[in-house]
């Protein structure tokens, strides 16, 4: 027992950095309470606050920066909000439906079946990679704002901060978000003092205009049309990423878990809300304008607070911070979500396991990977990465809110008392169900509708690329899940009586040379009690003529066979020779012993030729065949 707790405890870059293992009964109490889940998984919404005012700014300035324009921001504002406030009041449904979460993924299977849960599973999942390439390029926009000599370095900024996020989320969930309340809670504090300080010299009129921006300028102006302002309202529904974060994470909240999650997600709707249209509203104050060097927030800190103050620093600080944790939104789901459909055998298995700190590690290190290469290839530019967005999010939202309508629909035909086991929940007649489905009816039309706005007005874009996706990765999906029903097929017993009989084993030992290691695979043979050969494929005349030598001198015993391999191959003679030896007794088993040089560290295993492993990829694939490596431990 002391040696297992000295293995577990001794030191090492790897538990520095990730801290000390859980043990699986520890896994309750990863739970969050609510303050702390507002900062694993709001961050993503209110941290949206930052760039959703800016980009719909930048759309209308396609059609110039006059104030008469850009003023057009405020209602497109205010819209966006009624949007938000509706999906809220339709998701807070969601979760006390569903408390096991699983958010849009498990709402579809559950109502319309694997299809549909795959197409929002994928949706979502392509939503989360998007948020974290988004999120940290819009914090590093931030930081190059105050700090313009950073600029060039803005791709490595980015992905050191991506490698920093996947860092601590594998540190486990309820420890990252110890981590993340600070700068999350810290972030609100300074937007809304730079808000309520703005307000007020609005009402005193000492509040000026900001000065010094270098405004985006386009090559040709467009009029003011339907389609631009739907352009702009697309690009500003942005806002509402983030929203589905806590139905996907119910399991992650203390008891009572629903209850918990729905606070917290009306918690993050309010101020999400309020920020985002005190922003708006604050930006036509000041006459912000749309610009590629200075982000909106900026302008607004530097005009309410001076270029000169230290709160216009702090206030640039917080924002860059909730951006960058903004990430862990999709740090926290993405895994979750992954692991989900792995456990329903539509991703690799290996996303289901958690790793020393409890978290589905492979899912956080695959996350990180693919945002990484999703930033240096739009070189964190948030413009080029918005297009391809919100699409994967709002088709989520609408399969959600859909499935939410027609469960409703089927507890409103039940009789009083009467209850149904569904595939995820016990369906029980609800008196106010009609009003609960024309709500998600409403959640469900309203997304839709923003949906397709998306996808028209940013095709050329880039959401292209999201359409084309989405269909691609469900494709995936379902090819994975063929290959696991089929090893299912394989494995089942079910109609098979069982062959236990007794069946004869022919030992072939594989020798490259003969040595300490090589005493120790004939001595492994010989205690198995099975008829036993040993095999050498010969590569050099000479060497081969030295081995047989050896063999005659120091082991004296049992037979060795020589293969010559005029082509310098090892793996093929091998599988010939099993071949041909199956051939004479196809009932039997065939037990391929081989030698594996083990070194105490990586770089010195890859200096050998590591062969053993090729050989057992090579003989696995022939049927009646068992492959048994035997490490040789060279010490330090």
């Amino acid at each position: 027992m002391q040696t297992a707790n000295a293995r577990v405890n001794h030191f090492s870059i790897r538990r520095l950095l990730l801290g000390q293992p859980l043990q699986t009964k520890e896994l309750p109490h990863q739970a969050v309470n609510r303050p702390i889940g507002l900062a694993v998984f709001a961050s993503d919404a209110i941290s949206s606050t930052a760039y959703a005012t800016e980009e719909i700014l930048i759309i209308l300035s396609m059609a110039g920066v006059s104030a008469a324009v850009l003023s057009l921001s405020v209602p497109i504002a205010i819209a966006i909000a009624v949007l938000l406030a509706i999906v809220t009041i339709s998701y807070r449904q969601t979760i006390y439906t569903y408390p096991n979460g699983g958010g849009a993924y498990i709402v579809a299977r559950d109502n319309f079946g694997e299809v549909a849960a795959q197409i929002a599973g994928a949706a979502l999942l392509t939503d989360y990679i998007l948020t974290v390439a988004v999120s940290i390029s819009s914090g590093v926009a931030q930081i190059t704002s105050g700090f313009p000599a950073l600029l060039p370095y803005r791709v490595e900024l980015a992905v050191g901060f991506i490698i920093m996020m996947m860092v601590i989320n594998l540190r486990g969930v309820k420890e990252s978000g110890r981590i993340f309340a600070v700068p999350t809670y810290f972030f609100l504090a300074m937007m809304f003092l730079t808000l309520g300080i703005g307000f007020i010299r609005v009402l005193t009129g000492t509040l000026p205009t900001v000065t010094g921006v270098e405004v985006i300028k386009h090559d040709v102006l467009q009029p003011v049309t339907l389609f631009l302002i739907l352009r702009a309202f697309s690009s500003g529904s942005a806002a509402l990423t983030g929203i589905e974060a806590i139905s996907n994470g119910i399991t992650a909240f203390k008891e009572p878990r629903s209850h918990n999650a729905a606070v917290t997600l009306l918690w993050m709707s309010g101020i999400l809300i309020t920020l985002f249209l005190g922003i708006t509203v604050m930006a036509q104050q000041i006459h912000a304008m749309p610009s590629h060097t200075e982000t909106v927030i900026s302008q607004i800190a530097r005009t309410v607070h001076g270029a000169d103050s230290i709160l216009y620093l702090l206030t640039l600080a917080g924002t860059s911070l909730i951006l960058l944790m903004a990430a862990n939104t999709s740090f926290a789901d993405f895994p979750r979500l992954a692991a989900l459909a792995a456990s329903d055998g539509f991703l690799p298995r290996q996303l289901t396991y958690r790793g020393g700190r409890l978290v589905f590690s492979w899912g956080i290190v695959i996350l990180a990977l693919l945002a990484s290469m999703l930033v240096i290839l739009m070189q964190a530019n948030t413009t080029a990465l918005i297009p391809l967005y919100a699409i994967g999010v709002f088709l989520s939202f609408t399969i959600s809110q859909s499935g939410m309508v027609k469960h409703l629909w089927k507890m409103g035909h039940l009789k009083p008392g009467e209850k149904v086991q569904g595939l995820e929940t016990i369906l029980e007649y609800d008196p106010h169900w009609a009003k609960k489905m024309v709500i998600s009816a409403i959640g469900a039309v309203a997304t839709f509708i923003v949906m397709m706005i998306f996808a028209v007005t940013k095709f050329t874009s880039g959401a292209w690329f999201v359409i084309v996706l989405i269909p691609s990765l469900v494709l995936v999906f379902f090819r994975i899940h063929r290959h696991y029903q089929r090893v299912a097929r394989a494995l089942s017993m079910e109609g098979v009586r069982p062959d236990l009989r007794e069946r004869p084993v022919q030992t072939i030992v594989l020798i490259d040379d003969v040595h300490n290691e090589t005493t120790r695979l004939v001595n492994f043979a010989k205690s198995l009690g099975h008829p036993w050969t040993a095999l050498h494929v010969s590569v050099n005349p000479e060497k081969t003529r030295i081995v047989r030598k050896k063999w005659a001198e120091r082991i004296g015993e049992g037979e060795l066979v020589v293969l010559d391999s005029p082509y310098r191959l090892l793996s093929d003679p091998i599988a010939q020779y099993v071949q041909q030896v199956r051939e004479k007794d196809p009932e039997g088993f065939i037990h391929v012993v081989m030698g594996h040089l083990a070194m105490p560290n990586f770089w010195e295993q890859v200096l050998h030729q590591n062969s053993a492993l090729i050989f057992n990829l090579t003989l696995s694939q022939m049927e009646n065949v068992a492959v048994t490596i035997i490490p040789f431990q060279i010490r330090t």
